[in-house]
């Protein structure tokens, strides 16, 4: 044998290729000359509403011929997401993966497991076969976790989406997309194994075309970011959600499957491997209109100073879902006047409105017809929407902007043509409406005030912080027909108590209405009601407000009788109920619930002591360092959409407005920001502290606690627990005289400066941006106390040195300590801002003021304390017992009754 080789030249053998490779029942693999793999996206909870609603409903059937359409319209691999807030993720993911595993059509191809939750990811894991891929895994809670998951993923034999995330939040520049995912990799090939081919960089696709200045070089960033990751990742693949990229135009779907192919067309170029989308909806680049593409990808490579205002033009030409057949979508401007005028208010188009309004003019015998004709025409279609639940209050506001300006253009001939025949018209009735003396809030009032005017009342608002002689002399001097009164905070209660007493002493007659955040239908009629004979109602939104003033002051005789005499009717069961109420509610005395409190075993614990002692003053904070710590979900609750933030979002009945109003917010705050329209500023102060006797803290000048600097006094939850729960007060989680404990304290403020810009907005008749600039300032207020709290746990008091929480983990509050304020649940009296403006000298160092009432002005502000131990958390007091009113009224120095008054809200007796 070796004389017969021996002539022969070696085999040359071809150095091995590792191939990316997948597999369901046939295996995926992806070669170099392999084209773009498509990951189909409906079957996600999160972006398909049909798939979303199917698996509520629990018809994972019908939710299988979602999986069935991607695979029939080009799909490689599917993308299954189940992370939703509502179902139980691990169990929906494991049965619908079951019935996929035996529909051999759909488990032929390698299944993405994608959740933002690892639990999820390894239940699914476990049903599934062949080579799957997890969506993914990233290094935002440090390298540890980052490498147990890789680990499990690697013993699943599976591969990796690596998202471009670390401890620092998600990558968003070249840089930082770059730099994480080298990082990743690095510690993927090196420290675990893990094959190269295995792994899929995610460098984050986002949203361009926002309106925001800062978004326009997306699209730039992330083919770029895809070039160098491939020369410094050899053999990874990148992927990304290419559906994020056109959420400003979601609901346009033929601008959105243009910018889609055109983005892919430079990503695939670039080295982008694969991507989640829909794949029975995309348009062949070569095919896309020239004109579009050209407006497409001015916005990708940012062409343009106007990139976003140009392909915004383009998309309300475009209508349809498929062909990208080019149609005007302005059919409506050659309907007649009404119509046109109906149509503007709808939709909040303002764009022809002058136009339009001057044609009625000269159509309508006089300039007030065209008020009492189709403007209100109009909005009564407008109110018909709001009422069925088919249009929501952002919508109404906006067409209020509408109706204004169309009544701003109306009015100078309306004065002209009063002069001349003193006839003007009259509107449905005259209301005056008052945030109460003490009170500095008025958003919830505004937003009342513009649904009223929208529906033909003329709104007298005197504004915030209103006595009641001036409340009521204003009503008599305008001649209103109704009052409404508005309250944010606990003492508003009984100023609201205090105008009801003066308008039955003066003899008034007129309907009252009650509202706001403290108010509620029991109050009302336990102590309001009775102060006064006439009319007295509490209404609960905006929504309901219309039908209840409707109903008063309208003309209809029988109707508002009746409304009256079975309102009356309902507020004495109500307090019939309360005075025969037998409850099952057991409450301690104030001398067991102290018995009862909290342990905590201080004897293993030494508190920490603050890096300095004292007070520290911040103006000019930065106000784009605050945006990133917004909790958006009160803003959008505020407006009456209730969600959770982001998924509101893509909730199925609020969505589309919801992002509408999301992207308004981003483009009014990137104006509060780069225009500095307002001013943030902050005290906080730290210092020596010790619990003492009868729940109340001691507050000491030095370190030396021989002299006290203030006392602070706190509350204790009465209502009798189970065995081993404690009655819970804020004092429980400070260490007595003995061992050496600290508090601290803080005032922060965001509103300074914005009463220019509500003027502004309000002069030119858009409400709905100047009660967008309130909602803002109230969210970056808060952001400001987060982002105050997070400096004090890790410089200031620094005992969180080491804490690296994103966004989502701060909002949740995963972290060390807590910062009630006084008004809240676990300290529910206000009085107490007045010892921490005095001890931090609030006012001489931010500015910010109290009222009488304890309510700060500038409005968007927030006050309290923090407590540093890991084992505090906040808790609701529950309702109190006189025994410990009294014991409060005399750490306090106040009378009982001035206690009462305070406590109000929280009494469990009738005071």
């Amino acid at each position: 044998m070796a004389q017969h080789v021996a002539n022969l030249k070696p085999r040359h053998i071809e150095p091995k290729v590792n191939y990316t490779m997948y597999a369901g029942l046939e295996p995926l693999i992806v070669r170099e000359n392999t084209n773009f793999v498509n990951v189909g996206e409906r079957t996600n909870v999160t972006g398909s509403r049909r798939f979303a609603k199917l698996i509520k409903e629990g018809n994972y059937a019908e939710a299988l011929s979602v999986a069935q359409q991607q695979v029939e319209g080009g799909a490689q691999i599917i993308d299954v997401n189940m992370d939703e807030g509502l179902l139980d993720s691990e169990k929906a993911m494991v049965t619908f993966l079951n019935l996929v595993m035996a529909e051999p059509e759909i488990a032929k191809l390698p299944i993405m497991i994608d959740s933002s939750k690892f639990s999820v990811i390894e239940a699914g894991l476990k049903c599934v076969q062949g080579k799957c891929i997890v969506n993914s895994i990233s290094m935002k809670e440090g390298e540890a976790e980052f490498i147990r998951q890789a680990k499990l993923v690697r013993r699943y034999g599976a591969s990796a989406v690596v998202m471009a995330f670390d401890e620092q939040g998600q990558a968003d520049t070249i840089e930082r997309k770059v730099e994480i995912c080298a990082r990743a990799y690095k510690i993927l090939t090196e420290q675990i194994g893990f094959p190269p081919e295995d792994i899929i960089f995610d460098p984050n696709i986002f949203a361009v075309a926002t309106g925001i200045e800062e978004h326009n070089e997306y699209a730039i960033y992330y083919i770029e970011a895809c070039r160098q990751i491939k020369q410094r990742c050899p053999g990874a693949k990148i992927s990304g959600g290419v559906s994020n990229l056109s959420f400003s135009f979601r609901g346009n779907d033929r601008v959105r499957e243009a910018m889609h192919s055109a983005f892919l067309f430079h990503a695939i170029q670039a080295g982008m491997d694969m991507g989640i989308v829909n794949a029975g909806m995309m348009e062949i680049y070569e095919q896309i209109p020239k004109d579009l593409l050209e407006r497409v990808e001015d916005v990708l490579f940012n062409r343009r100073a106007d990139a976003t205002e140009r392909l915004t033009e383009s998309a309300e030409t475009l209508k349809g879902s498929s062909g990208m057949q080019i149609e005007k979508d302005l059919a409506w401007r050659n309907a007649p006047v009404e119509k046109r005028l109906e149509h503007s208010l709808v939709r909040g188009i303002t764009d022809f409105i002058d136009i339009d309004t001057e044609e009625a003019r000269q159509k309508f015998p006089q300039p007030i017809h065209v008020i009492e004709g189709p403007l209100m025409d109009g909005m009564n279609v407008v109110g018909d929407l709001f009422g069925s639940g088919k249009m929501f209050l952002p919508q109404v506001v906006k067409s209020a902007r509408v109706m204004k300006k169309a009544v701003a253009y109306l009015t100078p001939f309306i004065e002209a043509e009063k002069l001349r025949s003193g006839n003007a018209g009259k509107a449905k009735g005259k209301i005056l409406m008052a945030t109460v003396k003490g009170d500095v809030h008025d958003i919830g009032k505004n937003i009342v005030g513009v649904v009223l005017g929208c529906n033909n009342y003329d709104i007298v608002d005197l504004g915030v912080m209103v006595p009641a002689d001036k409340i009521l002399d204003t009503a008599i001097k305008e001649n209103v027909d109704m009052i409404g009164l508005s309250g944010l905070i606990t003492p508003s209660l009984d100023e609201m108590v205090h105008v009801a007493k003066e308008m039955q002493r003066r003899g008034f007659t007129m309907p009252l209405l009650i509202g706001g955040a403290t108010t509620s239908r029991t109050h009302t009629a336990v102590k309001i009601e009775q102060q006064y004979n006439g009319p007295v109602m509490h209404v609960l939104d905006a929504s309901r407000s219309v039908a209840v003033v409707s109903t008063l002051i309208g003309s209809d005789d029988d109707a508002r009788a009746n409304f009256i005499l079975e309102t009356k009717k309902d507020y004495a069961a109500i307090r019939e109920q309360r005075l025969n109420r037998t409850t099952t509610k057991k409450y301690l005395s104030i001398k067991e619930a102290r018995a009862n409190k909290y342990k905590i075993d201080w004897s293993s614990y030494t508190p920490p002591k603050p890096k300095f002692l004292g007070i520290k003053v911040f103006d000019n904070y930065d106000l784009e360092e605050l945006s990133n710590y917004i909790d958006w979900t009160p803003f959008f609750a505020s407006w009456e959409l209730r969600g959770k933030y982001p998924e509101i979002l893509m909730d199925e009945t609020v969505g589309e407005l919801s992002r509408q109003l999301f992207n308004d917010a981003q483009s009014l705050l990137r104006r509060v920001i780069d225009e500095k329209w307002l001013t943030a500023r902050a005290v906080i102060g730290l210092f020596p502290a010790n619990a003492i006797e009868g729940d109340s803290l001691e507050l000491y000048e030095d370190e030396g606690r021989g002299v006290v600097k203030t006392k602070l006094h706190f509350l204790r939850q009465q209502m009798e627990k189970a065995a081993g729960h404690p009655n819970l007060c804020l004092t429980d989680f400070m260490a007595s005289k003995g061992k050496e404990d600290y508090i601290g304290t803080f005032a922060v403020s965001t509103g300074f400066g914005i009463d220019k810009w509500v003027k502004q907005f309000e002069e030119q008749h858009d409400d709905y941006q100047a009660i967008l600039l309130k909602a803002l300032a109230d969210r970056l207020a808060e952001a400001f106390a987060e982002r105050m709290h997070e400096r004090v746990r890790k410089e200031f008091w620094g005992y969180a040195t080491t804490e690296n929480l994103d966004g989502h983990s701060l909002i949740e509050e995963n972290y060390q300590g807590i910062r009630p304020a006084p008004g809240y649940p676990a300290c529910p009296e206000h009085t107490e801002k007045r010892t921490l403006w005095q001890l931090l000298n609030v006012e001489e160092n931010t500015g910010i003021k109290l009222t009488e009432s304890c309510a700060m002005w500038p409005a968007a502000a927030v006050s309290g304390w923090y407590f540093s131990h890991p084992e505090s958390k906040y808790f609701t007091t529950g309702q109190l017992g006189k025994d410990q009113v009294e014991d409060y009224a005399g750490r306090k120095g106040m009378t009982v009754e001035q206690s009462e008054k305070w406590l109000a809200s929280v009494l469990n007796y009738d005071a």
